[in-house]
Formats: structure tokens, sequence, C-alpha cells
């Protein structure tokens, strides 16, 4: 009876682990699965942003997807420096905004706003 009992409940944490994540962890999760979704996150990211730091933290969730460090060494930046620019507090110079997107396979474009 105890084993049932210790597999039981070892089952229901493994289920509330599962059941607790964070909407970051599924995004990110997300995002890993399908590099193409992170186009379409970017862009509904920036068609929504009401401020930078919604932009950054759109910008930092792809980075860590695909690694800070490798995302960091291509932008030609140390890695904690990276992690601030992308920061809600950061305020990153255009160069490093386009060498993470670079990273990511995508650039900046400019169009009329509808």
């Amino acid at each position: 009876m105890a084993g049932r009992r210790k597999k039981a409940l070892k089952h229901m944490k493994q289920r509330t682990r599962r059941a607790a994540l964070s909407y970051d962890q599924w995004l990110r999760a997300r995002l890993a699965a399908d590099p193409d979704l992170s186009v379409e996150y970017l862009r509904q990211v920036l068609e929504q942003f009401e401020t930078p730091e919604e932009l950054l933290l759109g910008l930092r969730r792809v980075a860590e997807v695909l690694g800070m460090s490798r995302v960091a060494e291509v932008a030609g930046l140390s890695r904690e420096s990276l992690y601030r620019s992308l920061s809600a507090a950061g305020n990153p110079r255009l160069s490093t905004l386009v060498a993470v997107l670079r990273v990511a396979g995508l650039r900046l474009s400019v169009r009329p706003a509808a």
C-alpha cells in the first residue's frame, strides 16, 4: 500500500511541475521548438508594444532561446553586457539590436503606420 501511495504522490508532483510552467518558460519552449515562430513573435511585439521595455523583453526572450553566450559573441559583446542591454532598464545601442536580430536571422525594417 505504501508503495502505491509513493508512486501516486510522485506522479502528482510531476503533473504539478508540468502544469506550473510560467508564461516565460512556456514561450521559450515554443520558440525553441519552432525557430520560425520567433519571427511572428517579434513582429507581434513590434506591432503591439507600448513601451520600449516590452520590445527589449521580446528581444531578450528570443536571444535566450538562441543562447545568450552565442548571441553576445556574434554581437561582439560580453554576455553580461547583453543581459543588461536587453533588460527592462536597458538602453541598448542600435548596433546591439541589429546584431541580436541578425543572429536570429532577422533584420530591421520600416513601414508606414496603419
